[in-house]
């Protein structure tokens, strides 16, 4: 493990004390125990914070007349539903917050704390409220937000972390502009850990918008918020390419210079810089695929969840039906609930690039063109796997009749069982046997008498000519019948004659 830089470490740490005393007034205001009317305990750290908004309003707007007396009002229009005070106590409490913003000797508030860069105590002085303007006729005095309280003000701001990333290159490129790079690399390392802590928030909006998208509001919601968070991580991969380009520059310069001879250890520095914001880098770009496949895959998925969620929700006799014929809804109200259902107006017009579509033309020679389809050519029917073919059929049949006389057999679960006591067990391990019963299912019922010369033709010819005058049924049944690995096929309940046997 590298041994800790422990001057590095602590550089800044009087300006870090400084931001942190910028909280000190809201915590001050906490402490205090302020009661209304009906003995509730009132949120003054609460009202502080609502204070600097007003004072930062009133700033941006250009009010420069702000004191005790519209800050009050603000007060009260704002916390009159929650706390039970009188014109008097809001004036008393705005009073009480501008007085620990800005102490009534007017000067500056102070924080003492030990400097560990230092290694002595200091003391840093501060101001969130400043004077503004006196009205000598109403004795009133006006304030307003210091540079202080503005930055307080900004520190409390959404955005503050949600950009830190952005600020912390700005803040490399400038390291970089200035030769600081022992400092631009405890940056590079600060982006890593806002890239991770980013990776983590990705996680949790991954998991929060499969979990609470139930309408098409949040639905457009995070489908705006995962577009915002997509333009910010590109417009920071754009300046990732910038800065890496900018360290390749510097590292080329000082190459051609050799201080990579002369100052090994900035040189080293140098390429180490190179490696780390490479690897930031590359962990930001997953960033933005992530994002991407949010975008892609997640958020429609989601979207697509919540049409089934509404699809299995939907009772149509209750929703509509129950609807209607219970109220009843007059006629225009009717149309309205009913229109979706209803199927979408089509009108056949005829369409001018007709005309230049292919035209069949005749005329009145002896050739007349055919409009029908074009007729099998029977040239085939000698073909040895036909043959081979119509002769497995027909043993089939023949094994069927046999099991129909001696068994009674009614289902071909029933015909399989035959056939695997009888030693033809082989029968029913070839494809053409499921073929045939498939077959039969779809000319079901073959009625007798059916068999006609063209149906001889037929590979299922010779084995319906063993039918005679006797009728075939073949109805689907209950159940999958897999004997061997390689076929399965549907129950069929099969009836010879009209008689129907009864189920194993």
């Amino acid at each position: 493990m590298d041994k800790l830089d422990l001057q590095e470490l602590i550089s800044g740490y009087r300006e870090r004390m400084r931001r942190l005393a910028l909280f000190d007034p809201l915590f001050e205001l906490d402490r205090k125990r302020e009661q209304d009317q009906d003995n509730n305990p009132i949120d003054m750290k609460g009202l502080g914070i609502l204070t600097l908004l007003f004072f930062f309003e009133q700033k941006l707007m250009r009010h420069y007349k702000t004191g005790i007396k519209q800050l009050s009002a603000f007060l009260q229009e704002l916390t009159e539903s929650k706390y039970h005070l009188d014109e008097e106590a809001y004036q008393k409490i705005a009073r009480s917050i501008v007085q620990t913003f800005r102490p009534t000797t007017g000067k500056k508030r102070n924080y003492l704390f030990f400097n560990w860069e230092e290694n002595r105590e200091e003391m840093i002085e501060y101001s969130i409220l400043k004077a503004n303007d006196f009205d000598v006729k109403t004795n009133t005095q006006f304030y307003t937000l210091d540079e202080d309280g503005l930055e307080l003000v900004f520190a409390t701001k959404e955005f503050y972390s949600e950009f830190q990333l952005s600020i912390n290159q700005l803040m490399l490129r400038k390291q970089l502009d200035k030769g600081e790079f022992k400092g631009a690399l405890r940056q590079i390392n600060e982006m890593r850990i806002d890239v991770e802590s980013l990776e983590e928030r990705m996680i949790k909006l991954k998991h929060e918008i499969q979990r609470s998208i139930v309408s098409e509001e949040t639905f457009d919601r995070y489908k705006q918020l995962l577009e915002d968070i997509y333009g910010r991580l590109t417009r920071e991969d754009e300046e990732f390419k910038e800065l890496r380009h900018f360290v390749k520059e510097t590292r080329e310069r000082l190459y051609s210079k050799d201080v990579h001879q002369k100052e090994k250890k900035t040189y080293e520095l140098v390429l180490k810089i190179n490696r780390e914001l490479e690897a930031v880098h590359y962990e930001h770009s997953r960033l933005l695929e992530q994002t991407l496949s949010l975008k892609n895959t997640t958020l429609v998925t989601a979207q697509e969840s919540l049409y089934y969620t509404g699809i299995q929700s939907f009772n149509f006799d209750q929703d509509i039906v129950s609807r209607i014929a219970s109220s009843p809804l007059p006629l225009e109200a009717l149309k309205g609930v009913l229109q979706p259902f209803l199927k979408v107006e089509e009108n056949e017009r005829w369409s001018p690039l007709t005309i230049l579509a292919e035209q069949n033309i005749s005329d009145e020679r002896e050739e007349k063109v055919e409009q029908s389809l074009i007729e099998v050519d029977n040239e085939e029917d000698d073909h040895p796997y036909r043959k081979w073919l119509t002769a497995k059929y027909k043993e089939v049949m023949e094994q069927y009749l046999l099991a129909s006389e001696k068994d009674k057999v009614g289902t071909l679960s029933q015909f399989i069982d035959y056939l695997e006591k009888n030693g033809q067990a082989s029968l029913y391990e070839q494809r053409y046997f499921y073929d045939f019963w498939l077959i039969l299912h779809q000319r079901s019922p073959i009625i007798k008498g059916e068999v006609d010369e063209n149906e001889g033709k037929t590979l299922l010819g010779d084995a319906l000519s063993l039918l005679g005058d006797r009728t075939l049924t073949i109805q689907e049944g209950k159940g999958i019948i897999k004997r061997f690995e390689r076929f399965s096929i549907q129950e069929m309940n099969i009836m010879l004659e009209g008689e129907e046997y009864e189920l194993s």
